[in-house]
C-alpha cells in the first residue's frame, strides 16, 4: 500500500487515501455487491462493525445499516421515506433485527437510533450505563418513574408506558425514554403499525442479563470501542471517533493512543491512525 501518511498530507487531510475508502467499502458494505438485503445480512453486518447507527446516511460518519441497504457511498435519504425501496426496506429491516433481539437496539450515540453487537455491550454499558446504585443520584426523576412503571410489568406499549409512569405529558415522557435508552437501561423489543404505530418497550437486562452484568474498567472499554471502530473503517482521522461515538476528543485519542501501544494501530500524524497491518 503507498505510503498512507504522505497522501494524506498531500490531500490536506479533506479526503481519505483510496485504499481507504475501498476498505470502507467492504467492512461497511457500500458496495452493491455487498449490500445488506434481508435481516440476517444485516445481523451478519452489525456483529462484524460492532455498532453502527440504523438510518443516518453520508452525511454523517461511520457504518449505518442504512447505507448498507444502499450499498453505495453517496447514500442520502430523501425527504419521502414511505415511497422510496431504499429506505422502505432499511426501516423493515431494522425492525426485524429489533424483533430478533440478538443485538442492542436504541436511541444510544448522540440520541440516534443505534445498533450494538452483544460483544461490545459491556464497553457501551460502562461509557454510558448507570448502576443500579446509582440510579437515584444519576437519573431524572421522570426517568425514575418511567423506569419503575416498566420494571413492574417488564413489558408495556408507549401508552400503557406512559399511562403507568404517571407522566402524561408527552414531551417529558418522550425526554425520560431518551434518557433511559441512552443509559441502556431501556429498549424497544418490538413495533406494531396496526390499528395505530406503537413500540414496545422493556428493560435492557431482560435481553442481555450476562453483558450488563460484566464490570469492565473504563479506560479499557474505550480501548475496545476504538478498536471495533478502527477495524472497521482501516484509517480515523482527528475528531472522527469523537463524532461517532460522543466521546470527548481526549478519551478518544486516549483509546487510540492505547490500539498503539497495542501493537494494533499505527499513528501517522496528530489524530490519525490506521490498522498496523495496513
Amino acid at each position: 500500500m503507498t505510503d498512507l501518511k504522505n497522501q494524506f498530507e498531500r490531500n490536506l487531510l479533506v479526503t481519505l487515501p483510496a485504499e481507504i475508502e475501498s476498505y470502507r467499502d467492504r467492512l461497511w458494505r457500500r458496495d452493491p455487491e455487498l449490500r445488506v438485503e434481508d435481516v440476517h445480512s444485516a445481523e451478519h453486518f452489525i456483529e462484524e462493525v460492532g455498532f453502527c447507527e440504523a438510518l443516518t446516511d453520508s452525511r454523517r460518519p461511520g457504518p449505518s445499516l442504512y447505507i448498507a441497504v444502499c450499498g453505495r457511498r453517496d447514500a442520502h435519504m430523501p425527504r419521502n421515506v414511505q415511497k422510496d425501496p431504499e429506505s422502505s426496506l432499511a426501516w423493515t429491516i431494522k425492525d426485524e433485527v429489533m424483533r430478533h433481539g440478538r443485538h442492542f437496539y436504541g436511541k444510544l450515540l448522540k440520541g440516534r437510533a443505534t445498533f450494538v453487537s452483544p460483544r461490545l455491550l459491556p464497553f457501551f454499558n460502562s461509557l454510558l450505563g448507570v448502576p443500579a446504585g446509582r440510579e437515584k443520584s444519576q437519573l431524572t426523576t421522570d426517568a425514575r418513574l418511567v423506569l419503575k412503571a416498566l420494571r413492574a410489568e417488564w413489558e408495556l406499549a408507549t401508552r400503557d408506558l406512559r399511562e403507568e409512569s404517571g407522566l402524561g405529558d408527552r414531551v417529558r415522557f418522550n425526554k425520560a425514554l431518551d434518557e433511559l435508552q441512552k443509559t441502556l437501561k431501556v429498549i424497544p423489543s418490538d413495533v406494531i403499525y396496526q390499528p395505530t404505530f406503537s413500540y414496545i418497550w422493556t428493560i435492557t437486562e431482560s435481553r442481555f442479563p450476562d453483558q450488563l452484568k460484566e464490570r469492565v474498567e473504563r479506560e479499557l472499554a474505550v480501548k475496545e470501542i476504538a478498536r471495533a471502530y478502527l477495524t472497521g473503517a482501516g484509517m480515523t482521522v482527528r475528531g472522527e471517533l469523537a463524532r461517532v461515538t460522543g466521546l470527548s476528543s481526549p478519551e478518544a485519542g486516549l483509546g487510540n493512543w492505547a490500539l498503539v501501544d497495542d501493537g494494533f494501530a499505527r499513528r501517522l500524524g496528530p489524530g490519525i491512525y490506521c490498522l498496523a497491518d495496513l
